[in-house]
Formats: structure tokens, sequence, C-alpha cells
């Protein structure tokens, strides 16, 4: 049995492992980044990355997940941090932006995309793992509205649906046309939140 000291340990080792994959990951791609290069650049060693992942594949499994899964954390904290319910969609539509249009983000969704086409069980993982996270994270929103009595212009699957689809075309978009296919600006992003909050009629005079 592991003692307190020796877990933070490892748990600190398998930190700098991802970190490390992830910033090679996104460099060179996943086939030109080794697991040597990514012991060079982390420290510890080969044994090490095997025990805590297995091989290549899960660690590119624990680079992307971990990054890209925090979808439901977000909504979360924004519905804590309080205010009407558009104070809270332009909240969240502010961190989705931030967060999945990020660069690293963006590159690592286009090596989910290059995976996905020979891995399907890869592509069902990382679905389950982000996009259904999320959206059943934006259900549990605008169904505790509807519980509220806030009347929508649709069910809550619908609006998580539509509003999380905004997001999904933008950073897919982003991948494919590097950089090309949208024009991101702070006044873009409020007119299309609040182009959904009409239409979902989830304004505070209702």
């Amino acid at each position: 049995m592991m003692s307190v000291s020796e877990c933070c340990r490892l748990d600190r080792r398998r930190r700098a492992i991802i970190e490390a994959a992830r910033t090679l990951f996104v460099e060179r791609g996943y086939e030109n980044a080794t697991l040597g290069d990514i012991v060079e650049r982390a420290g510890g060693s080969l044994a090490t990355v095997y025990k805590l992942f297995g091989n290549k594949d899960g660690l590119l499994e624990a680079a992307v997940f971990e990054h890209a899964s925090s979808g439901d954390e977000i909504v979360r904290e924004a519905m804590e941090a309080g205010g009407d319910r558009a104070a809270i969609l332009h909240r969240i539509a502010g961190a989705f932006d931030a967060h999945f249009l990020d660069a690293e983000t963006v590159a690592l969704v286009r090596i989910v995309i290059a995976r996905s086409m020979s891995d399907r069980e890869f592509a069902r993982r990382f679905f389950e793992r982000t996009a259904t996270r999320t959206r059943a994270a934006l259900e549990h929103v605008f169904r505790t509205w509807q519980h509220e009595g806030v009347a929508m212009n649709g069910t809550p699957e619908l609006l998580a649906e539509l509003f999380m689809g905004q997001f999904v075309s933008d950073v897919h978009s982003e991948a494919i046309s590097h950089g090309l296919g949208i024009s991101r600006s702070p006044e873009r992003l409020k007119a299309r939140t609040d182009f959904f909050i009409a239409g979902a009629g989830l304004g505070e005079s209702r």
C-alpha cells in the first residue's frame, strides 16, 4: 500500500506527463511525438508512463479528455455565480467561447477528428466525456428554470442542443479551416447569445 506522500508524488508525476504530452501532441502532432520526447520534457521514466497510462494511446486519452471535458464544470460554476437568466447564459457563452476555441483545444480537436476516422470507440468515448456531459449540464439548467415556472419556447433538451450547437459548430469550423471559417468578436458572441435568449423566451419579462 502506497503512503500519502507516494500517492502525491505519483499524482504530480502524472500531471507533469499529461501536460508534456498535450504540449507535444499540439506542437508536433500525435504521430510525431514519441514517448521518449514526452518523458524528456516531463521527467521521470518510460516505466512510469506505462504504469500510469498503459501506452501512448492511453496517454492521448488522458491528455485530450481531461482538457476537453470541463464543459459541465463551466455550466455548474456559471449557475453557482448567480444572477438572472440572461446573465447566466452570457456567462456560460463567454466561458465556452474562451475554452472551446482556445488554440490548444482546437489543436486537440484536430487530433480527435483524425483519430476518430480509424477508431470509432475512441470517438464514442470522447463524445461521451465532452459533448454528452456538457449537454446534460445545460439540460439541467433549463429544467431547473422550467420547474421554477419559467415558460420556455422549447424543451430543456432542445434548448441545450441549440445553445451548445453554436460552439460545437465554431470549434469544428476553427479546427478544419485553421481560423478562416469564423470571425470571432465579443459583439458576435453577445448578439448570438441575445438572439438565443429571445428565441428561447428566457428574457426576464417572462
